[in-house]
């Protein structure tokens, strides 16, 4: 069973245009979510899916100097991009990861993908569905079975831009796992969607990250109830509609 995590990445923002390569430390945003991700004791590979518009270049090119996966595939069709995506790389198993969650703990990804490994009915699991993680911590897990059978048969233009609704609504209760966590932290929004999102993330990295390069969501925990007025920064931002 080859496990794959496939990160949706695009230049192109209504609200934080290149928020994907902004820089903290001299360092692109998608750089630090890279190096998370594949410290997963799970995965067999990573690729990033980006678009065939000429400003996505730029995370082609990071791609390239991180000897990182690509593929490229339609803005709008997103769920094409997935399929299309995955069927190159012969994948199993999908892991969907979004490029403006950075933060993403790779102990998180390995619990989602062992539930779903120990529990072979499972079709999907995620720990979105009932959300008890911060925003920001999103992960999703599947087969390219129902993936498959998504871009087969969805048709709405909402069903091809949001990768999971289609294969959420046909698979049954038992098909389907959402993980919580321990405690309901939904409140924080760790995910960049704005400058406001970016001012956050900018600063609980360059308050963790050089003292310890694999800080965990426990650390951003710990951080963020030491700090607690930086909650406020963003606390305003409403998330986009699906």
């Amino acid at each position: 069973m080859k496990v794959v995590a496939i990160i949706q990445a695009r230049m192109g923002s209504t609200r934080l245009p290149g928020k994907t390569l902004k820089p903290v430390l001299e360092k692109p945003l998608l750089a630090y979510q890279l190096e998370r991700v594949q410290n997963s004791q799970y995965l067999d590979e990573v690729l990033v899916a980006t678009t065939n518009k000429r400003i996505d270049n730029q995370i082609i090119s990071l791609c390239q100097s991180l000897k990182v996966a690509y593929f490229r595939g339609p803005e709008d069709d997103v769920l094409k991009r997935y399929y299309l995506a995955a069927k190159q790389v012969k994948a199993d198993i999908v892991i969907r990861l979004t490029a403006d969650c950075p933060l993403i703990d790779p102990s998180q990804i390995d619990t989602i993908v062992k539930y779903f490994l120990d529990n072979q009915k499972l079709q999907y699991v995620s720990n979105t569905l009932n959300r008890t993680f911060p925003r920001g911590m999103d992960i999703e897990v599947f087969s390219f079975q129902i993936l498959k059978e998504a871009h087969e048969k969805a048709k709405t233009k909402k069903e091809r831009e949001h990768v999971t609704i289609y294969m959420t609504k046909i698979l049954k209760s038992f098909q389907i796992y959402n993980v919580t966590y321990r405690k309901d932290y939904s409140h924080y929004r760790w995910t960049v969607d704005t400058m406001d999102d970016f001012i956050l993330i900018k600063k609980i990295v360059e308050e963790l990250y050089p003292k310890k390069q694999h800080f965990t969501l426990e650390d951003i925990i710990q951080l963020m109830e030491k700090n607690s007025n930086w909650q406020l920064i963003n606390q305003h931002v409403e998330q986009k509609k699906d």
